[in-house]
């Protein structure tokens, strides 16, 4: 089975020795994104539902990237700096979603640069048919 590296469209920056998404066949595979500036790099400090949706956002272009929508997301694995929020992340969270929302699994972690959130995500993108 071939790979392909799918780049987020407005990353500029460099922030690790990564790809933003791998399509493995139907699968595609993203890496942990956050509330990232992606031309400068720098953290977007805002609230929880701030960097959750910017972050979420950043999600949406990669999979977008790879010719798919958000509602190809199946799994989403998400870290919280402070799993106190986590009711105010679950109502940004939810909010970004339509319909059958993704499987998902929320831990609190150690998170770097003082960021509150980072999310990885599996979808499943169906090639379109002409």
């Amino acid at each position: 089975m071939s790979k392909l590296e799918i780049k987020h469209p407005d990353k500029a920056a460099t922030t690790g020795a990564y790809s933003a998404g791998v399509l493995a066949g139907d699968l595609l595979f993203i890496s942990g994104q956050g509330p990232l500036n992606l031309v400068t790099g720098e953290v977007q400090h805002g609230t929880i539902e701030e960097e959750t949706l910017l972050t979420l956002s950043h999600i949406q272009k990669i999979v977008e990237a790879a010719g798919g929508t958000i509602g190809d997301i199946v799994k989403c694995t998400v870290h919280l700096e402070a799993i106190r929020e986590f009711d105010r992340y679950d109502a940004a969270y939810g909010s970004f979603f339509t319909g059958i929302r993704p499987a998902r699994t929320t831990v609190q972690s150690v998170l770097s640069d003082g960021i509150k959130i980072e999310i990885d995500a599996i979808a499943r993108i169906t090639p379109k048919q002409d």
